[in-house]
């Protein structure tokens, strides 16, 4: 569908308001919409899809039946992440003749991980109205089954698809968590990536209490809460389904003291080279990688100086077959 396709609205009068109560907004409308149970649809948006001249959606085959559930018969166009700066400029000319259009995504509440945000911001920068209707929204939903603390919270949106982006990502969070930042923390994540994340998570976050919140306001709903580790283990080994909420506590208000990293180094220097021990507890602290590896050579020479007269080696070395050890492989 090319820009010119929304000049045929102006061939066409307004839609009429409906009867009672006040009236759907005008301009650009961001309208929630339901997250899986069709139950959920507001009043409100109802109204306003009814009144609206043009909706736009991400998908209109899903849509097309959230408008048949409700007998919406407004006219649909697609707008996502592929074609929406192509649609912008169309959009906008008829939000100009005083027409309203309404913004839905496939599920739950437009903007959050979903397109549109550049078309409200194009909107905003020529000041046309733009409006929005609450409604569901999974991550909201399930922060407040998880039985986490609800507030202060950081919404993520989805991690990063391939591991090193997300591992890096992940120990940035916790970079700033050792700063300072406390906020129970949410993801959206898909199905067949929820193990790698948690395992993930598990490495960079410990273990953490957090919820997996799977196929809200369903058929198949499922909120599991337990340890990250026990999460990672548990969808290792179980194939996940369905739109899924990540949710994890707050870091501990007890920051890593030296006590704590020499134990952390300790356990993973017994089945890990002294290179991936350090990168290990690095991302999993946030510490700077210089002051993790100092200590990890200052515990091995603690430990050298106990064992050496008993002929025994030190827990950092890796095993060999012969040789000295050099701590940089």
């Amino acid at each position: 569908m090319s820009d010119e396709s929304y000049d045929l609205l102006q061939d066409e009068p307004p839609r009429d308001e409906p009867a009672g109560g006040s009236p759907p907004p005008t301009g650009l409308v961001l309208v929630s919409t339901p997250i899986g149970n069709l139950g959920d649809m507001t009043i409100r948006a109802i109204a306003a899809l009814k009144a609206a001249d043009l909706v736009l959606c991400e998908d209109t085959r899903v849509t097309a039946r959230l408008f048949s559930a409700y007998g919406i018969a407004t006219r649909l166009a697609p707008l996502h992440d592929h074609n929406e700066d192509g649609r912008i400029g169309g959009i906008l000319a008829t939000l100009r003749q005083g027409r309203r259009v309404a913004l839905v995504s496939d599920a739950g509440t437009p903007l959050v991980s979903d397109p549109g945000y550049r078309l409200v911001r194009a909107a905003l920068a020529e000041g046309l109205p733009v409006a929005a209707l609450p409604g569901a929204n999974a991550a909201l939903l399930a922060l407040t089954l998880s039985g986490l603390p609800p507030h202060p919270f950081l919404f993520l949106g989805f991690p990063a698809p391939r591991q090193a982006g997300r591992r890096a990502a992940f120990a940035g969070l916790r970079a700033a968590e050792r700063a300072g930042l406390q906020a129970t923390l949410i993801w959206y994540e898909a199905p067949h990536r929820l193990a790698e994340s948690l395992a993930d998570m598990a490495d960079i976050f410990g273990g953490r209490d957090a919820a997996v919140a799977r196929e809200l306001t369903k058929r198949f709903e499922e909120v599991r809460r337990a340890p990250l580790p026990d999460l990672a283990a548990h969808y290792a080994n179980t194939a996940a389904r369905g739109e899924i909420t990540i949710v994890l506590a707050p870091a501990p208000a007890d920051t890593t003291d030296s006590n704590d990293l020499d134990a952390r180094l300790s356990e993973a220097l017994q089945t890990a080279t002294l290179k991936q021990a350090v990168a290990t507890i690095t991302a999993a602290t946030g510490l700077p990688r210089k002051q993790v590896y100092a200590r990890a050579l200052a515990l091995g020479g603690a430990r050298e100086g106990k064992e050496g007269k008993q002929g025994q080696g030190s827990a950092l070395d890796p095993p060999r077959a012969g040789g000295p050890w050099n701590p940089t492989t």
